[in-house]
Parts: structure tokens; C-alpha cells; sequence
């Protein structure tokens, strides 16, 4: 991120929230908590929501065409993550509501990790200019995995509709997903025209500080500066594996020896299946291999905490 911009003048602004009730629990609660705390202070309030996830692209395109000013995603990292991916080279101001499990992008962010924090941020923050990235057409704010973690991700949906959503279902997801490991993938990363090939079953392409961070792993600081840290999980049977995806699947300390670093802005990877299926910020989606992964310089305009001091480039 680059120095702040000129504060919004909330007074003259229309905001959207967009909310993802999939996300997190629906009651009338939350929804008392951001109308009370939002529309007293804005010209004109507007909340959509909606059960699909799907939709949200939609939502948000459909809140740039209308024009607002402010547009603000509410829900896990998978609805901050749809909502940006519209909003990156719009002139919109995205607005962050954490409302999911893990919430990786707000707490990167500093907005606040409670309800009524976030709230404060959008009503006292400042602008600033962001990286995202891109996997082919895709925008991602966190991460893109492939190998075993896309794999969790369907074991955990099953779990959640079973059981309900809960950080407990989510490494319980982890156990079971592990369980059906079999065989490593081989994969080739290309940067700057240099390949290694790879036998492994976790690759992790980080865009996130805080998350490497909070998982113990080295590549905070060059993320912060603009690059991706690539992170390609050494072990390729179960039992070592376990240990080392199961810390980085749930946001435990993972170690640096577990994992070969690759630090870089753009990379192409290559899988010998035709169609892989891609973990990216929580969702998951079949890509066609070879895919092309780049970082979008100062994309985003997001709200934070007045003061802040932290992003990239600073």
C-alpha cells in the first residue's frame, strides 16, 4: 500500500454493503449493528444480501454501475475476495466487514477483527491504495493453493453442511482430507524464464503478511514489498505432510524446513493434468494448466484504520 488518500466525506457518500449470509450466522443482530452503525453517517445506505455466493460478482458490479462511493463486503475471505475482484480498477472504495472463519484479510488490513471495530473503520478510516493478484482471469487477495488443500476445502464444505461452520469443523476437515492422501503431484514453476520441477502435495502462493506471519513462515516482507512468496511443501508422504498442511491448512506455526521458498511477482505453473482444481481465498475452481499468476499493483482502494502504518511499501 502506498501513503493514504484524502478521506471520504461520509456525509455526501453512498454506501452499499454487500452481504454474505453463508458466511457466518444470519439474525437480526448484525444486521442492526451495520445499518445503526452505518447509515446515520452516510447520505444514502443501501444492504443487499444473499445466500449464494455465487451472486456477489453480480452484486458488486451491480454497485459500480449504480455508483456508489463506498462499497463494502461483508462476509469471510471468499466475499471479500468476490467483492474485490469487480472493485480492483474501479474508482470505488471497498469497505471491509469480516464475517467468516479465519477472516485473513481484515486482520492483514487491521480494520478490526469484531463487528463493531470494522464499523469504526469505515467510519473514521482512510483510503489506500493496494496490491491485489491475479491467477489467470481471478482476482485473489490471500492465497492460491493446489495439491491436497482444494481437496480439504470439499471435505470441508461436507463437514460444515453436517455439522455447521466452526473452526473445529475446519481442522476436522483437515484430519479427514489428509486421510485420503495418495499420491504427490508434479508440478513445473516457471519465473523469469528459469522452470523447477517439483514433486510435492502443497503448493501455497501467499499474498498475505499476516497469514505467513501467524502460520511462522518466512515471506512476510517480501509480500509486503509487492512479491508473491511461494511457498512448495517439501514432503511427499502422508505422515510428513500431515504435520506440515495440517499447520498451514488451519493457521497453526508452520516451519520454514518444511517448505522451499520462492520469492517473485509473476509465475506461470504447470501440472501434468490438463485441469486442476484451484484452492484460491477460500473457494475453489478447475483451472486449465499451464495457469499465469501476477500481482496488480495499487489495484485496490480500501478503507483502514486512520493512522496505520502498515501495507505494502511502507
Amino acid at each position: 500500500m502506498q501513503k493514504p488518500l484524502e478521506p471520504p466525506d461520509l456525509s455526501q457518500a453512498r454506501l452499499c454493503v454487500i452481504r454474505n449470509r453463508g458466511s457466518g450466522k444470519e439474525d437480526d443482530r448484525i444486521i442492526g449493528q451495520i445499518t445503526d452503525g452505518l447509515k446515520p453517517f452516510v447520505r444514502e445506505f443501501t444492504l443487499w444480501q444473499t445466500d449464494d455466493g455465487s451472486s456477489l460478482p453480480e452484486l458488486a458490479r451491480q454497485a459500480v454501475d449504480d455508483g456508489f462511493d463506498i462499497i463494502v463486503a461483508a462476509g469471510g475471505d471468499g466475499t471479500q475476495s468476490a467483492v474485490a475482484g469487480v472493485l480492483a480498477g474501479s474508482d470505488a472504495i471497498m469497505g471491509v466487514l469480516p464475517g467468516g472463519t479465519f477472516n485473513y484479510f481484515a486482520r492483514d488490513l487491521g480494520v478490526g477483527e469484531t463487528m463493531e471495530e470494522a464499523i469504526e473503520t469505515l467510519r473514521s478510516g482512510v483510503p489506500r491504495r493496494a496490491d491485489v493478484a491475479k491467477i489467470e482471469n481471478l482476482v485473489f487477495l490471500n492465497n492460491v493453493s493446489l495439491g491436497i488443500y482444494p481437496h480439504i476445502l470439499k471435505t470441508r464444505e461436507s463437514v460444515y453442511r453436517r455439522w455447521g461452520r466452526s473452526r473445529l469443523a475446519a481442522y476436522w476437515s483437515v484430519l479427514i482430507a489428509l486421510r485420503r492422501l495418495r499420491h504427490p503431484m508434479r508440478l513445473t514453476a516457471r519465473v523469469d524464464g528459469q522452470s523447477q520441477t517439483f514433486s510435492t502435495a502443497l503448493a501455497f502462493v501467499a499474498r498475505n503478511a499476516f497469514q505467513l506471519e501467524s502460520f511462522g513462515l518466512e515471506g512476510a516482507d517480501q509480500v509486503r514489498a509487492g512479491h508473491f512468496a511461494v511457498l512448495i511443501a517439501r514432503a511427499r508422504k502422508p505422515v510428513p505432510l500431515l504435520r506440515s498442511a495440517f499447520r498451514l491448512a488451519i493457521g497453526l506455526s508452520a516451519q520454514d524446513s518444511d517448505f522451499d521458498l520462492i520469492v517473485t511477482d509473476e509465475l506461470s505453473i504447470e501440472t501434468r493434468k490438463s485441469q486442476q482444481l484451484v484452492a484460491h481465498d477460500g473457494e475453489k475452481t478447475r483451472l486449465a494448466s499451464p495457469f499465469h499468476l501476477k500481482v496488480w499493483p495499487d489495484a485496490l482502494t480500501v478503507l483502514v484504520p486512520s493512522g496505520a502504518a502498515r501495507g505494502d511499501g511502507d
